[in-house]
């Protein structure tokens, strides 16, 4: 980082931190009781902090990470600073740990965009500050920051062990994983990501000197079309086939492979991945999820995958394409047929967007779901051009990450996307500094409408006396 890079990071960075530390004020005090899912995480962290580690609410589905490293936040600082009495661990205390860690997100997501892109030296200072800026604020994610949930430690820890798998130190990077996943337990995807990273970038090189061995020019290590698919599938099982190849992958990745096997030792004690109330979180093959992430990125990121140049170039992509096409098309309806789920809470919890997504878009009428299709194919051909700048390989892996994290919820749940999204947005090329401003705006409207509705907008059920807001 150079000297005015690194003045204008810390300039941004600051700014920022105080900006959300003036909303922070703002929130706690409209709203100074636990909310939503705090009402189980924030006595569980009190418990915690007054030494009760066999106290467990059985409602709460997620490892204990959030509430150990409160308390190891906490009580250094209450000791340091001399606070007694009920302002230790109190649930503005407790949320402020997730302001500082969004402090640590931002920092991650800047060093993560250096390494990514550090070829490409046309990129300046003032565009990798601006994206990190922009990713930092994006509403899903910064929403949270300023409630006592997991997800900003989730983020931070997952994010930290990517950014140590770019720089090789893997041990460190499958240790950050596992507190990922003491976040939350579908975060062992994303180790699985870092493994699959190292395990892209082998068959990258192999792909290509097995390209140079039959000087076959037609044939990028880039391009994805069926017929370079097939060759890419022969390819693949001829490589791992190879005792030689799988030695060395192993001897890779095996830091990650013994956390891999610790989970799967915890789901066969457990008796499954959730950790105490089940009834609501059952797994099942809910394909549709795919699309709905689909529409999310190309909502967020309108300013990259909804342009002219792009719409144009999908119509010159489906006329030439027809047929894959029509089966792509007749695939999705299909599994949008058989696959679709609807979660008794997105029917029932009138305090969440994605209420009103599903009963304003959805629920007018049964075909509506059909009709969404040509959009979901298109922002799915503007999502992979996007990311074709990576080598087939990690694109293969990617979606295979992607799947595992989203196809098996039921609820559609619009927290779930942040990861994905972020690791997404990450890896693609740098856009033009106008497109990050228009990026940047827009985050920030949504984000203000989001806080004047939630702190302004509140409402209350019948036959309740408790005031509701409405929330990601």
């Amino acid at each position: 980082m150079e000297g005015v890079e690194a003045y204008g990071f810390s300039a941004a960075m600051s700014g920022a931190f105080l900006l959300s530390s003036l909303l922070f004020a703002a929130v706690n005090r409209r709203l100074r009781e636990p909310y939503m899912d705090e009402v189980f995480h924030v006595p569980q962290a009190q418990a915690y902090c007054q030494g009760r580690f066999l106290q467990w609410d059985p409602m709460i589905t997620t490892p204990p990470g959030l509430y150990l490293l409160s308390v190891g936040v906490v009580k250094p600082a209450a000791w340091l600073f001399g606070w007694t009495g009920s302002v230790v661990c109190s649930t503005g205390m407790l949320r402020f740990i997730n302001l500082l860690i969004s402090a640590g997100n931002f920092y991650l997501l800047y060093l993560l965009l250096l390494k990514i892109h550090q070829k490409n030296k046309a990129v300046s200072g003032f565009q990798r500050i601006l994206s990190s800026l922009t990713l930092a604020t994006f509403p899903t994610l910064y929403f949270f920051t300023f409630l006592y949930y997991t997800d900003t430690g989730s983020v931070f820890f997952t994010l930290f062990a990517y950014l140590m798998c770019l720089y090789g130190n893997h041990k460190a990077s499958a240790l950050l994983g596992f507190c990922a996943f003491m976040f939350r337990q579908t975060n062992i995807v994303w180790t699985v990501f870092c493994a699959g990273n190292v395990v892209a970038e082998k068959l990258n090189e192999a792909w290509k000197t097995e390209l140079l061995k039959k000087k076959d020019e037609r044939i990028s290590s880039m391009r994805t079309s069926f017929s370079d698919l097939t060759l890419i599938t022969r390819f693949l099982i001829e490589y791992l086939v190879s005792p030689k190849n799988l030695i060395t992958l192993i001897a890779l990745t095996w830091p990650y492979i013994v956390l891999v096997t610790a989970f799967f030792g915890f789901v066969f004690v457990n008796g499954g991945i959730v950790v105490g109330d089940r009834s609501s979180h059952e797994a099942c093959l809910h394909f549709p999820q795919l699309f709905y992430f689909l529409s999310f990125t190309l909502f967020f990121s309108f300013p990259h995958l909804l342009t002219p140049t792009k719409v144009r170039k999908f119509l010159q992509s489906l006329r030439r394409h027809r047929v894959q096409y029509i089966l792509i098309t007749a695939i999705s309806l299909f599994l949008i047929w058989k696959f679709t789920y609807v979660h008794k809470y997105l029917l029932a919890d009138n305090r969440h967007y994605t209420f009103y997504v599903w009963r304003k878009i959805f629920q007018r009428h049964e075909l509506v779901k059909y009709v969404l299709v040509p959009a979901y194919i298109f922002a799915g051909w503007s999502f992979v051009d996007t990311i074709k700048s990576k080598s087939v390989f990690w694109i293969l892996m990617y979606f295979v990450c992607l799947l595992s994290v989203t196809v098996p919820q039921k609820l559609l749940e619009f927290r779930y996307f942040i990861l994905p999204f972020l690791i997404y947005r990450l890896n693609i090329p740098f856009p033009p500094v106008y497109r990050q401003l228009v990026e940047l705006a827009f985050y920030i409207v949504v984000n203000a409408v989001t806080f004047y509705l939630f702190l302004n907008k509140t409402f209350q059920w019948p036959n309740s006396v408790e005031i509701q807001r409405f929330m990601w």
